[in-house]
């Protein structure tokens, strides 16, 4: 009876599996076609449970539809199973046809997978094709209908309703199935693609139609500076249009903005940035001038504006005032490398400042360059060509500090010295061997020795006596008022050009060149004398002590090293007069 039913049975799902087909046909989108394929698994073929996982541009599968349980649905749709995850599983399956099977004997190994699943413990089967709750089967859908396309996603199929494993026309019904599916979805996304196109040319067609009015609103009625300028010929530059924002930015009338380029505008520090965004487009800030004959700095973004037939016409620049956030920027600047309690440069800057000043090479170990030696050819002949355009070249003379300023153009400034042999730039800074053509070393003097004249940077480390006493009777409020005090003091006790800075708590540094042996030790006793006296704090008299310690830089030296050295002569000064102090008691 049962093998005369089955040409009934086949028919049947035959019926059912051409309706599902139909279905997937008439769906409209991509999301509807992909639920359309899980609702024709439960509908056509005879399973409680089905998923759709679609492939990703990124490779990973994704959960795109669920039918036959709102709480697999729940549990399952929207999440991401790895693509090799996914490969593992179709790698380890039993091959049925297309199909791949795995039963819940060998399932207990992708338990630790990130495959999205709803299968459940259950009974062992009754009898050997019993569909257990652990069993997984997969259809594999590819784009080309077959295994050798690329694959495009994966039905997963649970629970059949007669409760066992598919036999070979079930097997066959799912495969014919997959293969439908995959041409669906490949039609809906090749649909769903030309909707998107079309839309897109139709969006354009209606942007080009009222393009000439909207660029004609936007540049004109721009709050910020517009110009339009001829690009090539004879009036490469020339200010072709201006709005009236720019004409106000600079003071001058549209009649008369058609006189100029901005070649003609700009500062003469910027015209190389100018030539560089001209001809390559792009953006740079730069100053221009007003009619009064001052500047302002913009931010100056430049368009090629390309004709199909003859190329480049002409640029359009869009021109922003930026004056107060350069103004802004310069006191972020400040604020990063000044104390914010005293106002006097931080330990960073130190370190910057005392860097700029060494280089590498111990005097008298380096190999002597040419005159003409690098690209450059010496550092004075470099100075004589930038230095008029972009100001000193830091406050110890050789340019490479921290002092360079912000009009400094960044291409050149180099990571590090040029190495003194070559002229050419290396790759790193002090304590490798890197010198600077025309560099002039700085020489320690020689402490075993007489005072030769020999004149060098000296290092003063200052370190507050009796400042933690005064902090904890008084509070931290007396405390920072004694400290601003202590760098006035020490500010006013130095020459113009000599650094004083505040390393942290009561530890301030001074660095000040061209000093003798005796000429540092003066210096100490002079600002150690104009420390002692009392400072007044809201009507109280408080009293400070400093001890310093004089050390030197040298070429060969690191800022670090150079620091360490003052500090610890300061430490022997400290304990030597600490000493002192209890013999006189």
């Amino acid at each position: 009876m049962e093998t005369e039913s089955e040409p009934y049975v086949r028919l049947a799902t035959l019926r059912g599996l051409h309706q599902v087909v139909a279905d997937l046909n008439t769906a409209r989108s991509l999301a509807d076609t992909l639920q359309t394929v899980a609702d024709g698994v439960i509908a056509g073929l005879g399973y409680e449970l089905a998923a759709v996982n679609l492939v990703r541009p990124d490779g990973d599968l994704v959960v795109a539809a669920v039918a036959g349980s709102a709480g697999a649905e729940a549990l399952m749709a929207g999440r991401v199973g790895s693509r090799v995850s996914w490969e593992r599983r179709l790698a380890m399956a039993d091959q049925w046809g297309s199909l791949r099977f795995i039963p819940y004997t060998e399932g207990w190994v992708l338990d630790n997978d990130d495959v999205p699943q709803w299968h459940t413990a259950g009974p062992a089967p009754r009898f050997p094709d019993e569909w257990h709750p652990m069993d997984r089967l997969f259809a594999p859908m590819y784009t080309a209908g077959a295994a050798g396309g690329e694959l495009l996603g994966v039905i997963s199929v649970d629970r059949p309703r007669n409760g066992r494993r598919p036999g070979a026309w079930g097997r066959e019904a799912l495969q014919m199935y997959a293969f439908q599916a995959a041409i669906a979805i490949s039609n809906a996304r090749l649909r769903a693609n030309m909707q998107r196109a079309l839309v897109r040319l139709e969006r354009e067609q209606q942007a080009l139609r009222a393009s000439e009015e909207s660029f004609r609103q936007a540049f004109e009625y721009a709050p910020s500076g517009m110009a339009i300028a001829e690009m090539g010929g004879d009036q490469h530059g020339r200010l072709h249009r201006t709005n009236d924002a720019l004409c106000r930015l600079l003071g001058r009338s549209a009649s008369q903005m058609r006189r100029y380029s901005f070649s003609d505008l700009v500062h003469p520090e910027d015209i190389g940035t100018l030539l560089r965004t001209s001809a390559e487009g792009g953006r740079a800030e730069l100053r221009l001038a007003r009619r009064d004959g001052t500047y302002v700095w913009v931010s100056l973004r430049n368009s090629v504006v390309a004709d199909a037939a003859d190329g480049p016409r002409y640029l359009l620049t869009h021109v922003e005032d930026i004056e107060e956030r350069k103004r802004h920027e310069l006191q972020l600047a400040h604020r990063a490398s000044h104390d914010s309690l005293t106002g006097l440069p931080n330990s960073a800057e130190l370190r910057a400042r005392l860097s700029s000043r060494l280089c590498g090479t111990p005097p008298g170990s380096e190999p002597q360059p040419a005159v003409a030696a690098g690209p450059y050819g010496c550092l004075e002949g470099f100075a004589e060509v930038e230095g008029a355009a972009y100001g000193q070249f830091g406050q110890y003379g050789h340019g490479f500090g921290s002092d360079l300023g912000p009009d400094f153009p960044p291409e050149l400034v180099p990571d590090c010295p040029p190495d003194c042999a070559t002229g050419e730039f290396g790759a790193e800074h002090s304590g490798t061997g890197a010198t600077y053509p025309g560099h002039v070393h700085t020489v320690a003097p020689d402490e075993d020795a007489e005072d030769d004249g020999t004149k060098g940077l000296a290092v003063l480390f200052c370190d507050l006596d009796g400042f933690k006493s005064i902090n904890d009777r008084f509070g931290h409020h007396t405390g920072d008022a004694v400290l601003i005090e202590v760098a006035r003091r020490l500010t006013n006790g130095v020459r113009d050009g000599d650094t004083v800075a505040r390393l942290g708590g009561d530890e301030f540094v001074v660095l000040a060149d061209g000093l003798g042996r005796a000429d540092a030790e003066d210096l100490a006793v002079r600002l150690r004398s104009a420390i002692v006296p009392p400072i007044r704090v809201e009507g109280r008299a408080v009293r400070v002590g400093a001890s310093f310690g004089i050390g030197w830089a040298g070429c060969g030296m690191s800022a670090d090293e150079v620091l360490h050295s003052a500090d610890q002569r300061m430490y022997v000064e400290k304990r030597s007069r600490a000493k002192a102090g209890r013999r006189a008691g």
